[in-house]
């Protein structure tokens, strides 16, 4: 599988959990030797545009962060690309599901997902698109930006029960989507914050994206969200790119 990164994420660009040191390297560990990895670059401003006011980019430019925000929605639309033929993931910060047109909070800045939706829509690659995001959190910003959008359907799942959660994740996915994107957030964990699904279950969502998209006849991709404990983040976003590998 292809996985766009570059050594620029590996720096701790604010004091969030987000940034934290060691984050990128813990995925990184667990994933090295297994896939192919590829250099990004950075979101044209034209990209960040069509889904940021020119009040929101200016704030983040004033904040320092413009540039590293940039190349994480520059990694997204190259992994949406490529998706568009096999899966490929996204590992990236900062995240983005929480930054909204005008706004952001929750350690996103521009909305990577989003970013690279809408330029796909824009070169006429894709018709439909499904969001999947089961990070911990409700993707917000997703939703004000594409939510009324007439190409886009977002699942943001929530369910105490693990079983009934993937459930309903699964009777969700869609049979006619051109592209499924993922907002891979692994804070819902059982060993991070959000303490409910395991390892196994990451394998099983990675599955359940690659068998709709084949039942879509489309592709799939994924950006990494949340997850904080570095001790299992990389084994679960292993696992989850195993799952969208077919594995």
């Amino acid at each position: 599988m292809k996985v766009y990164y570059s050594q620029e994420f590996a720096h701790s660009y604010s004091s969030d959990p987000a940034a934290a040191p060691g984050r990128m390297e813990s995925v990184l560990a667990a994933i090295e030797g297994r896939v192919d990895f590829a250099d990004v670059v950075p979101a044209s401003m034209e990209d960040i545009r069509a889904c940021h006011t020119e009040r929101h980019v200016q704030r983040v430019k004033s904040m320092g962060i413009y540039d590293i925000a940039a190349l994480a929605a520059g990694g997204a639309i190259q992994a949406a690309t490529t998706g568009l033929k096999e899966p490929a993931f996204a590992l990236v910060r900062p995240p983005g599901h929480h930054a909204s047109a005008d706004s952001a909070w929750g350690f996103c800045y521009f909305n990577n997902m989003a970013i690279a939706l809408m330029r796909l829509r824009k070169e006429g690659l894709i018709r439909r698109a499904f969001i999947l995001d089961f990070d911990l959190h409700y993707g917000d910003g997703t939703v004000n930006i594409l939510g009324q959008s007439d190409f886009v359907n977002i699942l943001n799942p929530s369910d105490g029960d693990a079983g009934r959660y993937l459930l309903a994740v699964e009777k969700s996915m869609p049979d006619d989507a051109d592209i499924i994107g993922v907002s891979a957030g692994f804070d819902n964990h059982l060993e991070d914050w959000g303490g409910l699904l395991s390892t196994d279950d990451y394998r099983k969502l990675g599955r359940m994206t690659r068998n709709a998209a084949e039942k879509s006849g489309g592709g799939c991709f994924a950006v990494l969200e949340g997850g904080y404990n570095h001790q299992v983040l990389g084994q679960n976003v292993a696992a989850f790119l195993e799952g969208m590998e077919g594995k």
